[in-house]
Order: structure tokens, then sequence, then C-alpha cells
């Protein structure tokens, strides 16, 4: 794969993750499409595409990927992503997001034996405490819920992604996954319906949006990301995905109207500078 490929790959799949935030926050705010049923359409739809995009490519039985504790990562993180981009604005949830992502994953790897050396340790504090600036009380504050939704959404992520390592196919894997996902995410909408009395409307445009997300951001996002993951670094995989909150906070401020605070910027490059130290100093053995 050419040099000019893997970076149009890389920022392809980059815009696809961005967009996932951008339609669900978009979808949930203005139209009447509820959280439950657009869970349910992204992760049903999302299971049909990769089942079939891998059938016909592969011809193999795509259900006996993945594990069901990977699929109940996934599942926990499509509830509190979607219920949480409910109540908070894009760009501050990317940025919950992906602050929790990085943490849990630093956390774990403690956890298997990799130490930080100072400079780590010093961007692993900077980290959490960007996400702390962010969920502190106050006037420009984010809604409290929102907040610790998308940090659970990040900590299921990461689990998620953890389970996934040492996979001989991670497409297959993920199409499994998704698959295992579906029922449970059909449950919660039939359990959703029985209280609520909330029903699909085809003609209502989250639909479409549910959709999207689902077959375009998800499936084939994930697709395109897997498979220019082989040409990078480890590194350099964790550093470009730095740019997803930053381009979610620009999008969302441009598409959705949304005010980019002081407390947004403030706890953004803390954030990010505390994850660069943590990915580029590395301990020497």
């Amino acid at each position: 794969m050419t040099r000019l490929r893997i970076i149009l790959i890389t920022l392809l799949s980059l815009s696809a993750f961005a967009a996932n935030s951008l339609i669900t926050r978009f979808a949930l705010e203005k139209t009447a499409i509820d959280e439950a049923s657009f869970i349910m359409l992204r992760v049903v739809s999302g299971a049909l595409f990769l089942w079939l995009f891998l059938a016909i490519k592969k011809g193999k039985k795509i259900a006996q990927g993945g594990t069901w504790f990977a699929a109940f990562a996934l599942f926990i993180y499509a509830v509190s992503f979607t219920y949480g981009y409910g109540l908070i604005a894009a760009g501050t949830g990317a940025l919950l997001l992906f602050g929790s992502v990085q943490i849990t994953m630093t956390v774990a790897g403690y956890r298997e034996g990799e130490r930080l050396n100072v400079i780590q340790l010093v961007g692993f504090v900077l980290a959490i405490v960007g996400l702390v600036i962010l969920m502190l009380p106050g006037i420009s504050a984010p809604s409290f819920m929102g907040a610790f939704l998308m940090c659970i959404s990040g900590i299921a992520w990461s689990i998620y992604t953890l389970q996934g390592r040492g996979a001989s196919s991670p497409a297959a894997s993920t199409a499994g996954n998704f698959i295992k996902a579906a029922p449970m995410a059909t449950l919660l909408w039939l359990i959703v319906y029985l209280f609520t009395n909330n029903t699909i409307d085809l003609a209502n445009t989250g639909v479409i949006y549910a959709l999207l997300s689902g077959i375009v951001t998800s499936g084939i996002g994930y697709i395109i990301w897997y498979s220019v993951l082989p040409e990078l670094k480890a590194t350099q995989a964790a550093i470009v995905q730095l740019s997803v909150p930053l381009l979610v906070t620009l999008a969302g401020a441009l598409l959705l109207n949304e005010v980019i605070t002081l407390r947004v910027i403030f706890a953004s490059i803390t954030i990010l500078i505390g994850t660069i130290l943590v990915l580029t100093f590395k301990r020497r053995h």
C-alpha cells in the first residue's frame, strides 16, 4: 500500500468516526427518533451490512466470530454513547469519550505489566485533569449525566477493543460482535416500547441517520479502519485518532451551532497534550 493511499484511507476512516458523533447528535436533536430506536437500527443495520459484506467476500460463517463478552461491551458502548449524546454537545462528548478511552487503555496496560515513565505519568495525570475540568460544576459545564454516560461509553469501547486484540480477522470479529449485539439492542427497544409506546416511524428522517450511522460510519468505517491499521504503528494509530475530537468540535460548531467554550478549549488542550505524552514517550528497556 502506497504512502498516499495510507494517508487517504486513514483520513477517510477518521472522518467516519467523527461523522458518527455528528450524525448521532444531529438525529437526536433535530429529528423525532428516540434513543432506543436509534440504537437498535444502528446495531442491527451494521450487523446485517457486515454479515453480508464478509459473507460475499469470504463465504464464511461470520456469526462464529467475536465473543458474547465483547458484544456486550459493544452494546453498552452504543447505549451510553447514544443516550449521552442526547444530553451533551458533539465536541464535548467526543472529547470525554476519547479521554476515557486513553485513560482506560493506559490502566489496562499497567495491569498487564506496562509501566509508565515520569513523562508518561505526567501525561496520564493531565488527561485525567482534562476530564475533571469538563465535568466540574459551573455555568458552562455539560450535563453531568451526559458526561458520565460518555465516560462509560469510552470505558466500554476500550474493553471492546481489548477483547478484539489478537483476532485472526478483525473484520470478521467485528461482524460477529455486531451480530451478537443485535438481539440485545432489539430487546432494549422492545422494553422501551412496552413502557413508552414508542414506535419507529419509517417516515422519520431520524431512521435515515440511524442507518447511516450503522452502515456507513460504523460498518464501512470500521472496515476501512481495519484495512489501514496493519500499515500503521500502534503509536501512529493512537495519535492520529487525536484529531477526531477536534474534527467533531469544529464540525459541531459549524453544522450544529454548538458553542466552543473556554472550558472545552482548555480541557481539549490538556487531554490532547497528556495523551501525546503517554503515547510518544515510551519507557526504554
